[in-house]
């Protein structure tokens, strides 16, 4: 059945993946845009000052929220740690008091997908972990916790709300493995830190697949993993892809020489988070990449 979804942050890496499947599928996007609108699919909201007209969600089906100022984007400075927060509490809090308004107003229930990620649960060794984990205690784990917390409005209204906590997207163009792939062309990739920590990684393709499932299933709510149901530590990851390239992959890259060029963010690069999909398998979701080696294929292919 066709549906009509309005998508925050579809110019992103990820939103621009989810938003070529639902136009594949035959679904109408309706784009959240933070300027004057210059399509008939566009909206415009300003998320940080709390704008979006409810009226401009009257008819959608379901809202993907994915803004959010880029994680990896800058060091951690307190400024950028500030922006981070605002800019993903801020928009979800604005979506979901838009949504609560719209059922008040029409009646309608409309299912919100919130983005989240798996830096909930911290570093946390070979724990294995699922949606029932508890959550971290460093600055992601709390930045995640209030984010996913922004969503209250709308869930205690009674609306149908999903957080999908993402891994490590797996693309070529942007996300944490482009640059690892560069580097391992160049014969220059290798573990980073121990290489020993978890890294729950998901292709992009999957990610789109997957938060395409729970705009579907709106019966699934709650925190649900998007991550493949093969973690694994980096050094495999940074192995496979030397194999996939025909490189060596063996120049490690120590944490303290990670920090230096990065910062504080070079600690959650070397955590450990060995995080499993088990809300979303446990709901019928195929994967089209479960195992590292040929999803690293795939990703080489691209």
């Amino acid at each position: 059945m066709t549906k009509r979804v309005a998508v925050a942050g579809s110019s992103g890496l990820i939103g621009g993946a989810l938003r070529r499947l639902l136009a594949d599928r035959g679904d109408e996007v309706l784009r959240l845009v933070r300027r004057p609108a210059q399509a008939p699919d566009e909206v415009a909201w300003d998320p940080e000052a709390g704008r979006l007209d409810p009226a401009s969600l009257e008819r959608v089906d379901a809202v993907v929220n994915l803004a959010g100022v880029g994680i990896g984007d800058h060091r951690w400075s307190a400024e950028h740690k500030r922006a981070v927060e605002r800019s993903r509490v801020a928009a979800t809090g604005t979506i979901s008091q838009a949504l609560v308004s719209v059922l008040e107003t029409t009646g309608r229930r409309v299912r919100l997908v919130n983005g989240s990620a798996v830096g909930f649960y911290g570093d946390r060794g070979d724990e294995v972990l699922t949606e029932a984990s508890p959550a971290g205690t460093d600055f992601l784990a709390g930045l995640v916790t209030r984010w996913e917390a922004a969503t209250a409005p709308a869930a205690e209204a009674g609306l149908s709300v999903a957080t999908a906590r993402t891994g490590l997207v797996m693309a070529a163009d942007g996300g944490a493995f482009a640059p690892l792939l560069r580097v391992t062309r160049l014969g220059l990739g290798g573990p980073l830190g121990s290489g020993r920590q978890y890294w729950p990684w998901i292709t992009l393709a999957d990610e789109a697949r997957a938060l395409a499932h729970l705009i579907d299933r709106t019966d699934l709510t709650g925190p649900v993993n998007l991550v493949s149901p093969s973690p694994a530590p980096q050094k495999d990851i940074a192995r496979a892809l030397g194999r996939a390239l025909s490189r060596p992959a063996v120049l490690p890259a120590p944490r303290f020489a990670m920090r230096a060029i990065v910062g504080e963010l070079a600690d959650s690069i070397v955590a450990s988070q060995r995080v499993t999909p088990f809300r979303l398998a446990g709901s019928g979701f195929a994967f089209e990449h479960a195992d590292l080696d040929g999803a690293v294929r795939w990703l080489v292919g691209r």
